[in-house]
């Protein structure tokens, strides 16, 4: 195979692995691009063996609380600047830390969906650095004893000429901790300055550290919006990227089979699916590019720095959690974190709404990632099922080709769609009594969805979209329709069955869509057999 062009997740690169096809890989083996008949692919013009991306996410997510990690400044996005600021967030002299108790039992809750073991028993740091935005000069953290551990995250991606095919991969988890958010420095390049804002300064954040199990940009994106869906569930996070609640930090590098993983460029903050699996992409090129071409890889992250700095948190004892077998019967259990009392707690995953909606609603797995994926598509479709007489498996199609179609072209979400549930269930009991057509229940929705308070009904009438009930009617155009279209009418005759949907077509022009499809076919079928 002369080669060297394969088509990954998301995009193109030379002798890159394909990624999106088969299970996940197992750990310490890597697959590669392979041709046809199973073999690697061959060389470029390099004579190289084929590449091998290896990437790794850090992904920060800020908890859900109603203050800060360490002190009980409120937390609120776009609040004045410096308005949400205690001593302690602001580093002055004297102040300790006090550990928010929510934050704690989110970040054990997040570890039990992620499959993760929870240390009962956890350590805070302090990681050195200077930054504007970081007042004490130092980040309390949780690197050497995380709250959680070895977990795991499954995930799917569609794959396929017609990307139709659902395949689950598995990434692991190698620890979640918990740490202090930095504050904000605002650069004007106006004025040339920078303006610092603490207002974030000692936000929780849970820093979930996956291993570099992922090959290209997509399974990253895939990776990165089922852990959005899960922290949405729990309620640990709202994680909404535009706010800077979930922010990814890539670790991307590139080597050939067999040989020890390359040297790691680290792609930071990066607050955008899309973004996400561009920017992976893009970087996995580059250094394809710049090796092939003779250059080096440089060591560009600091996150997996070992000469940085960290020592022990000495204003903070150890955090210690508890199971049922552990708490001691003389403790207040209002003032302890319980893991199996979270774990008895835990919602359906997303995982667990996708099988379930599948199996109740009979509908494709595809289509449930798409429901999931859209916030409120689910109750959406489930309200809407409730109050139609059509099946559900005829309802998706109107959920995800006409209604998501109408809420993308004006960006709009689903809770600001001017079709109620309601309103389309209506619809779609009119179309499933034969009371109108198809082609006309997408003239009253398209009406709908001009928000003018009319019903479909009502619509129907106005517009005067019935179907003809009258048969001997419908019988006169259909035969119209045939003296008019001789060169159609022997194509059929002679056994070309496909022209009878331009009769079909034809018959609805006429009856401007109030013709049932069905009994128009039946009509001309029967008067063509004449």
């Amino acid at each position: 195979m002369a080669a060297a062009v394969v088509r990954g997740c998301g995009g193109l690169w030379r002798r890159a692995r394909q990624c999106g096809a088969g299970g996940p890989v197992p750990h310490g083996q890597r697959a590669v691009a392979s041709s046809a008949t199973g073999g690697a692919v061959s060389a470029g013009k390099s004579g190289l063996a084929p590449w091998v991306p290896v990437v790794g996410l850090e992904i920060h997510a800020q908890i859900s609380s109603n203050s800060k990690l360490f002190s009980g400044s409120q937390v609120q996005f776009a609040a004045p600047p410096n308005s949400l600021v205690s001593f302690f967030d602001a580093s002055l002299p004297g102040t300790l830390p006090v550990l928010n108790r929510r934050c704690v039992e989110a970040a054990v809750m997040t570890g039990l969906a992620l499959n993760c073991s929870i240390n009962k028993k956890s350590l805070f740091d302090r990681k050195h650095y200077f930054y504007a935005d970081l007042p004490a000069g130092y980040q309390i953290t949780q690197q050497r004893v995380p709250i959680a551990v070895n977990g795991s995250l499954s995930y799917s991606l569609c794959t396929g000429k017609k990307m139709s095919q659902m395949v689950t991969k598995t990434v692991r988890i190698k620890q979640i901790q918990l740490e202090q958010d930095s504050g904000k420095s605002l650069h004007d390049d106006t004025r040339s300055q920078t303006l610092v804002d603490l207002n974030r300064a000692g936000v929780g954040l849970m820093e979930v550290v996956m291993e570099p199990d992922m090959c290209c940009g997509e399974e990253a994106a895939a990776a990165v919006r089922e852990l959005q869906l899960i922290l949405q569930t729990l309620g640990s996070s709202q994680a909404v990227m535009a706010e800077g609640q979930l922010r990814v930090d890539a670790n991307v590098s590139v080597h050939h089979p067999g040989e020890p993983y390359g040297v790691r460029t680290e792609v930071k903050n990066i607050n955008s699916i899309r973004f996400l699996a561009k920017a992976v992409d893009y970087e996995i090129q580059r250094q394809i590019e710049e090796l092939e071409n003779g250059g080096t890889i440089l060591n560009e992250t600091r996150a997996f720095d070992s000469k940085l700095g960290f020592m022990p948190e000495p204003n903070l004892p150890p955090l210690i959690v508890y199971d049922a077998k552990s708490l001691p019967a003389n403790m207040n259990h209002q003032q302890v974190v319980n893991i199996d009392w979270i774990h008895e707690r835990l919602p359906d995953l997303p995982s667990v709404k996708r099988e379930k909606l599948v199996e109740q609603y009979g509908i494709l797995p595809e289509h449930s990632f798409t429901l999931l994926n859209e916030e409120g598509l689910t109750e959406f479709y489930e309200n809407v099922v409730k109050q139609t007489q059509m099946k559900p498996k005829k309802v998706i199609g109107w959920i995800l080709n006409d209604l998501l179609s109408y809420l993308k072209q004006h960006s709009l979400t689903v809770k600001e769609s001017p079709v109620s549930s309601f309103l389309l269930a209506d619809l779609l009991n009119l179309l499933e009594k034969k009371d109108i057509s198809s082609t006309a229940a997408k003239q009253v929705l398209a009406e709908l969805w001009k928000g003018e308070g009319k019903t479909p009904l009502e619509i129907v009438k106005e517009k005067k979209l019935e179907l003809i009930q009258d048969q001997k009617e419908l019988e006169q155009i259909c035969q119209a329709v045939i003296d008019g279209q001789e060169n159609e009418v022997m194509a059929v005759k002679a056994g070309n069955q496909k022209v009878l949907n331009k009769l079909i077509g034809l018959v609805q022009r006429e009856t401007q869509g109030r013709s049932n499809p069905v009994l128009v076919k039946q009509l001309l079928e029967k008067k063509l057999s004449e």
